[in-house]
């Protein structure tokens, strides 16, 4: 298995194919690609309708999948708001690879879902990329967790498009507007994610001792809203200025295990809160007895927690031949300041792994064992060969 990512700033499409692939080229070497991931900025259009057929007749016999982007990842570079191209490449040896295309979200049991998903391996891993203005993202991914339980799903929504009809989707030669794309991966391929939602927990955690819906009535027994007064009063001052706009619940996802590892809290947003009942509501449905922690977002929290799970990540095992990032476009230079800043942790913490992506609109990714969509987040998703 090799891969390469090449970044291409040239303001021509058509120029920017041709740099991008011959540097892929001489990095694969002799090993055609089987695989383009292919992300392009706004300012390419209208003539990224073409880059399907670009890319083919540059790297023939490879699969394009791809999207539209606000910025993109390659080549261990991050571009933002500028034009730019990614080009990231893989030749697969001993892998299977479906080309996947949805136009509706099927609903049903397992057995009808799978036909209707159309996809040939048994136990697939799945590179998504969604268009959030024509598909309901959240929807999708349910479907194909109840689908095929225990396999990775990862990837991320469209960017750089205000309005339907405005981003692409890319899927071989053709450009294809709403809906989703994707590819589904079988045999000789491993993939490990790593999802970074960029929080730390204050207080301790609480167990939900009453709730609806998504309403939380009591924590621990308490109504939430005296236990957020309660908890405010213990923060130092940077946090406390952090309390006021950049506070989350982090819920736990699997109910099947007694303790809980803090990367396996679900974050999600406060939509809500009932000031006479003390109530709080969350941006996902509870259960009594899950356990809920709050939690704080800012820079240096979410640097801190992406170098926890690298660091975890290269404690696993084989390192990746290459990697994918879907990263949210509140991240990168708007949140840290400086571009490049995951893409350089990530060479920091794991080596030299060709990487590339693009900042998304929503980001697809793994946590607790279920799939989910994503905000703020940056998901990465690692390739090696399983033997």
């Amino acid at each position: 298995m090799r891969w390469a990512s090449a970044l291409s700033q040239k303001a021509g499409l058509d120029e920017a194919v041709v740099e991008a692939a011959t540097s892929v080229r001489g990095s694969l070497g002799d090993a055609p690609p089987d695989l383009v991931a292919a992300f392009v900025s706004a300012h390419h259009r209208p003539t990224y309708v073409r880059l399907g057929e670009l890319v083919g007749r540059e790297l023939p016999g490879t699969l394009v999948l791809g999207c539209t982007a606000f910025g993109v990842i390659g080549a261990g570079h991050e571009v933002e708001g500028e034009p730019a191209l990614s080009l990231t490449a893989a030749s697969l040896p001993g892998v299977d690879l479906q080309p996947i295309r949805i136009e509706e979200v099927p609903a049903g049991p397992p057995d009808d879902l799978r036909q209707a998903f159309g996809i040939r391996a048994a136990r697939p891993h799945l590179v998504l990329l969604a268009d959030p203005l024509t598909l309901d993202a959240a929807e999708l991914v349910s479907s194909l967790d109840v689908a095929y339980p225990g396999m990775i799903k990862i990837g991320g929504l469209a960017s750089g498009g205000a309005s339907p009809g405005e981003n692409r989707l890319f899927l071989g030669a053709e450009a294809l507007w709403g809906g989703a794309v994707g590819v589904a991966l079988s045999g000789n391929l491993a993939v490990d994610t790593i999802v970074a939602q960029g929080c730390r927990p204050i207080g301790h955690p609480m167990l939900v001792t009453r709730c609806e819906g998504n309403v939380v009535h009591e924590l621990d027994g308490k109504p939430p809203l005296a236990v957020l007064r309660e908890l405010f009063e213990t923060l130092p001052e940077r946090d406390r200025d952090l309390f006021q706009n950049s506070l989350f619940a982090g819920v736990e996802m699997r109910q099947d295990q007694v303790e809980y590892r803090e990367g396996e809290l679900l974050v999600r947003n406060l939509v809500g809160a009932d000031s006479d009942t003390g109530a709080l509501a969350v941006g996902a449905p509870l259960h009594t007895m899950q356990v809920l922690q709050f939690l704080l977002r800012d820079a240096r929290t979410a640097e801190e927690d992406l170098a926890r799970l690298l660091d975890r990540s290269k404690q696993r095992g084989a390192p990746p031949r290459g990697a994918l990032l879907f990263s949210c476009v509140g991240r990168g230079a708007h949140l840290f300041g400086k571009p490049d800043h995951d893409s350089a942790l990530f060479r920091e913490k794991v080596g030299p792994v060709p990487l590339g992506g693009f900042f998304c609109n929503g980001e697809i990714g793994p946590v607790g064992g279920s799939t989910f969509l994503h905000g703020y987040t940056s998901a990465f998703a690692l390739f090696r060969e399983a033997r």
